[in-house]
């Protein structure tokens, strides 16, 4: 007599989806609240999801050679793996709700199409994590540009969130013009109290690697997953004693294969013997849609042979020895050599070797950031430095009792700082552009810098100078020069110059406190035997 599908599994899968949905709003919500809030200090733990990752533990401990205590969490993650296979991956990971959420759609819009067996080798993701670690050795931090949290986070606020904040922006102002106050006020508070930042000038490329990522579920489903996801990777050899077993009951199979047509990571449940619990996320899709209710995970703490990672030793050589290439290649650059200009770090910021060794490129402290002055980078790191944050004053300035940024970074490339620390930290240096400044070139009076100068005393002094005009007459106005020893490189002089396209006065990384080299005059020999 033929059964019906389990109702058991499908009421596990309905759960899962639950929890996917729980771990995906708790992901937005600790992001966005990842911001000023009138308070001094974040108290929320917004970093959590990263702590638990670990692919950023383990480059961060290689890379980096340091371990810092939140990182332990990693550790949880990993025995839950051995113990119960990859359960964070299909109940728990945001980027694979995502994912699956695209999938399910692309799938009820007849846009994919699942095939009835799958030939391609979903060993790619174990290759690239073969070259983040072999990188890592040698302290090249890979992690970033893959690791699923980073992804998404970088990716969400570079891109997602500020395009939601233009598109609610271009609502209240429809709103306003037809003449709908009453709709547009409550949308224009709540935009204003998410405090999204919105311009970043690596938005659109960052958005369109995202949205890349996402059609590619247009191919086969959950394609990250199956084969770019370097922590599912980490985590699939971990899940390869687990002990949740994929059980088929022969007598009630009735060999349909839509357990392995439906798989969502190419797991192969059917046959038996082809399961790779190192590939299965326990969605229990297959379990669920199966019509005889013939699969099932009994749990058995009894060791069994599975079926070998699909690998081949020669290509995880090669991975290993690419990842070890990438070393010198992506050191070759002026950057490092001398700093570049307008590489300004975040305050703490550890030194650039070691920054660059632990900062996973996530974007968490751009997203913090209240003035929107911290922007990812492009060449100005190097290609090591892809993505990694500096302040761009035209932007945004470094907020003077502001430490928003030192107390959100996931691995501590950016130390925490208490406000009080903060600002006695110098990032740079401002300089006067005397051709361009308005009381040098035209003589008039403009003093925009010196009031908004927020150290005591203020770094930025006015002079009386002459200015010989056009007609021949010499003007008298208070101009400003910058004390270097007291200025700190906030940019809030840049930022607010009235000369609007190239300011008159500008900030660059030298004299940066976090560097020995990047220095305006290096101490000789002489003097630090004095001091």
């Amino acid at each position: 007599m033929k059964k019906e599908p389990s109702k058991k599994y499908r009421l596990i899968r309905t759960l899962r989806i639950l929890s996917q949905a729980a771990f995906l709003g708790l992901f937005v919500y600790l992001l966005l609240v990842s911001h000023y809030t009138g308070e001094d200090y974040i108290k929320k733990p917004v970093d959590a999801f990263f702590h638990f990752d670990p692919l950023i533990a383990l480059a961060t401990l290689v890379a980096g050679r340091a371990f810092f205590a939140e990182l332990w969490l990693a550790a949880a993650t990993l025995f839950l793996t051995v113990l119960l296979g990859r359960v964070v991956c299909g109940w728990a990971c945001p980027l694979g709700s995502i994912h699956q959420a695209f999938s399910f759609i692309f799938k009820k819009a007849k846009l994919l199409n699942p095939k009835r067996e799958e030939t391609a080798s979903t060993g790619w993701k174990y290759l690239v994590l073969a070259a983040v670690v072999s990188g890592a050795v040698f302290t090249l931090n890979l992690a970033g540009f893959l690791d699923p949290m980073s992804f998404l986070v970088r990716s969400f606020t570079t891109a997602v969130l500020p395009a939601k904040a233009v598109v609610f922006s271009a609502v209240v102002r429809l709103l306003y013009g037809i003449h709908l106050p009453s709709l547009a006020q409550p949308l224009s508070q709540f935009l204003e109290n998410l405090a999204v930042n919105a311009v970043f000038v690596q938005g659109f490329a960052i958005g369109i690697l995202f949205i890349g990522a996402v059609l590619l579920n247009l191919w086969k489903e959950r394609f990250w997953c199956r084969y770019l996801c370097p922590a599912g990777a980490l985590l699939g050899l971990a899940a390869r004693w687990n002990v949740l077993k994929l059980r088929i009951d022969q007598d009630a199979c009735i060999k349909c294969g839509l357990c392995t047509q439906h798989c969502q990571t190419q797991a192969e449940p059917y046959p038996n013997p082809k399961w790779r619990s190192s590939e299965c996320v326990y969605c229990a899709t297959c379990a669920a849609i199966c019509p005889t209710a013939a699969i099932g995970f009994p749990g058995s703490a009894k060791p069994e042979s599975i079926k070998t990672i699909d690998v081949r030793k020669r290509r995880f050589v090669l991975a290993s020895l690419v990842g070890l290439a990438a070393v010198p290649l992506f050191r070759i650059t002026p950057a490092r050599k001398r700093a570049h200009l307008k590489l300004i770090r975040p305050p703490g910021a550890l030194p650039e070797n070691q920054f660059l060794a632990t900062c996973v490129k996530c974007g968490e402290c751009m997203k913090a950031c209240p003035t929107n002055g911290l922007q990812p980078t492009l060449a100005e790191a190097g290609p090591e430095g892809i993505w990694t944050p500096m302040l761009v004053p035209k932007i945004g300035y470094c907020e003077y009792y502001c430490s928003l940024c030192t107390q959100v970074c996931p691995t501590d490339a950016i130390r925490k700082l208490t406000i009080e620390d903060k600002t006695k930290v110098k990032i740079g240096t401002a300089w006067i552009n005397k051709s361009r400044c308005i009381p040098y070139v035209l003589g008039r009076p403009c003093i925009v810098c010196e009031e908004h100068c927020p150290t005591s005393p203020k770094a930025i002094k006015l002079v009386m100078v002459q200015t010989q005009l056009p007609d021949g007459t010499v003007a008298t106005q208070k101009a400003p020069v910058i004390d270097l020893d007291l200025c700190i490189g906030c940019g809030i002089c840049e930022n607010k110059c009235p000369v609007v396209d190239d300011p008159a006065i500008f900030v660059t990384s030298i004299g940066e406190q976090r560097s020995e080299t990047n220095r305006l005059l290096l101490p000789v020999v002489g003097d630090e035997g004095e001091k």
